[in-house]
């Protein structure tokens, strides 16, 4: 069983990695002095990513724990 959870646990990771990677295209090294800061609303697929990336994390963390409490 704890082959599996590190094999789901090792697919969360990349696919968090990826979420975040694609999610990241506009905030480069000059937005964080204070440049080019511009507030907008998500809307469609960028909503979607956005909410899939956040449960993706709050999955790969309940699977951490599980494979933490598994192995103790």
């Amino acid at each position: 069983m704890v082959t599996y959870l590190n094999i789901i646990e090792d697919i969360l990771a990349i696919t968090l990695i990826v979420l975040v990677l694609v999610q990241a295209k506009g905030s480069g090294l000059g937005a964080v002095f204070g440049g080019d800061t511009i507030y907008k609303t998500r809307r469609g697929v960028e909503k979607s990513m956005f909410q899939a990336t956040i449960g993706v994390a709050i999955l790969f963390f309940a699977i951490a724990l599980v494979n933490v409490l598994v192995q103790g």
